[in-house]
C-alpha cells in the first residue's frame, strides 16, 4: 500500500487560487540532512464540496510513510521544510502537512468539528481562526496565519509490523 507525505491546502472556491498556490511550489527543489535530493511536484483538485485543494508531494522520498525510525526523521525535516515554504504562500485558508492529510477535513466539517481541532501543525488563515473562536489557542505562523506547531512525523512499530501486530493482539486475547 502507498502513503503519501504531503502537504494539503484547502484553497477555497476559486480554482485559480488552488493554480497560484501550486505555481508557489512548483520546482521546489533541495537536499535533506542524509544527502536525499527531493523535489516537489503540486497539482489541485476539488473536493466533494467543490472547495479547490493543493497538494504538494516530494517526489523521491518514500512511498510508504513512517516505516523507520530514520524515515521519521526525514519526513520531520521535509515538513518543516514545507511550512517555511508556506510561510510565504499565496492565500488559502487552512492546510497541513503529514502522511495521508489529503482533504483531512473540508470545509464544513472543520467548521463543525471546531472543538476539536487537536491536529498539530493545522494552519488556519486568522478570519477562519476567528470564526470557529479559536484564535487564542493557536500561535502565530505567518503574516494572516496562525497554527498549531508541527510537532514531527512518528515512528509506530505496531502500525508498519505485522508481527509486533499480532504478537499484541495475542497479548489482548489474555485475560
Amino acid at each position: 500500500m502507498v502513503w503519501v507525505f504531503s502537504l494539503s491546502a484547502e484553497c477555497g472556491t476559486q480554482e485559480g487560487n488552488a493554480k497560484q498556490f501550486a505555481q508557489h511550489f512548483q520546482q521546489t527543489q533541495g537536499v535533506l540532512s542524509n544527502n536525499l535530493q527531493y523535489q516537489v511536484r503540486a497539482d489541485v483538485f476539488q473536493d466533494l464540496e467543490e472547495n479547490w485543494w493543493c497538494r504538494v508531494c516530494p517526489q523521491s522520498v518514500t512511498e510508504t510513510g513512517v516505516a523507520t525510525p530514520e524515515d521519521a526523521y526525514l519526513l520531520t525535516e521535509l515538513g518543516i521544510l514545507l511550512y517555511q515554504h508556506l510561510q510565504s504562500a499565496p492565500p488559502f485558508r487552512y492546510a497541513l502537512v503529514g502522511v495521508e492529510v489529503d482533504e483531512f477535513r473540508t470545509y464544513s466539517e472543520l467548521l463543525l468539528e471546531s472543538s476539536n481541532l487537536e491536529f498539530p501543525g493545522l494552519v488556519l488563515a486568522i478570519a477562519i481562526a476567528n470564526q470557529l473562536g479559536v484564535i487564542s489557542t493557536f500561535r502565530p505562523f505567518s503574516s494572516g496565519y496562525v497554527w498549531q506547531p508541527y510537532q514531527g512525523e512518528t515512528y509506530n512499530p505496531l502500525l508498519v509490523s505485522p508481527e509486533l501486530k499480532s504478537k499484541l493482539n495475542l497479548l489482548l486475547a489474555v485475560g
